[in-house]
């Protein structure tokens, strides 16, 4: 074999042009991240979840004090009890008028100020059912829930550690689906233009063969060993934990 065949052989092997019929290098990475952070400020009471463990979707994870939030709903509960009555007596107040009014003992003005009455608890009654639901989303809030099934990646909160909610809230868990993992490998134009999404592959990975599909295609070019190259993301399921930043090796049929 002279010099120029090897070369081009050579290219080949690196970054075979039948994409099809080629083994690829790839990495694991997770098929769905979260960082989970409170919404609302408070003290953490209680952190039921740890790194590694599996959670399932709606599992409470991570609960503050809930003194104050319980304090305010039960608060805006007897308001609306409150606020219910006075509309329900200012209805009985505006029959009356207007039963007088038919029987021309009231005047017009009299039964305008009773119909505003009405109209004023009624919106105040709204106002504060508005004030409670508010106040049971924070209280909701106040604990933390998976939002699918879940693998813990990284805990930093602990009982007794204050939580401030603003601009820039304080991660307090990662989580990534469990069940599922991407893998990444990186493709040359050529390789890439052969490929469509939700096509058939198999990884190779930990000493398991597992069937995946193609997820994603790349847009843009990235550089690697001064080779432009693609993203492609392989989505396949799990029947064991893996960790994310293992090798792995995508078959194309």
């Amino acid at each position: 074999m002279n010099m120029k065949n090897w070369i081009v052989l050579s290219v080949v092997i690196l970054f075979p042009q039948t994409p099809w019929a080629a083994d690829i290098q790839a990495t694991l990475q997770w098929s769905q991240r979260v960082e989970l952070s409170s919404p609302v400020s408070g003290v953490i009471r209680e952190v039921n979840a740890e790194v590694g463990g599996k959670v399932k979707k709606g599992q409470v994870l991570l609960s503050l004090d809930t003194t104050t939030f319980q304090a305010r709903v039960d608060e805006s509960q007897s308001e609306i009890v409150r606020l219910d009555a006075e509309m329900q007596e200012a209805k009985r107040d505006l029959d009356r008028v207007q039963e007088l009014y038919e029987r021309t003992i009231t005047s017009t003005a009299d039964l305008d100020q009773a119909k505003l009455r009405v109209v004023t608890s009624q919106s105040r009654l709204s106002e504060a059912q508005a004030r409670l639901r508010q106040n049971q989303k924070m209280l909701e809030d106040s604990r933390l829930r998976a939002p699918f099934d879940a693998v813990v990646v990284i805990r930093q909160a602990e009982p007794g550690q204050s939580v401030a909610a603003g601009l820039q809230p304080m991660m307090l868990l990662t989580l990534a689906r469990s069940g599922e993992m991407n893998a990444r490998m990186y493709l040359t134009l050529p390789q890439i233009e052969k490929l469509e999404i939700g096509q058939t592959v198999t990884v190779s990975t930990g000493g398991a063969n597992y069937t995946g599909k193609i997820r994603t295609l790349g847009m843009e070019p990235v550089k690697i060993n001064e080779q432009s190259v693609y993203a492609v993301d392989v989505a396949f399921a799990t029947r064991e934990p893996l960790r994310a930043g293992a090798a792995a090796l995508v078959t194309i049929p």
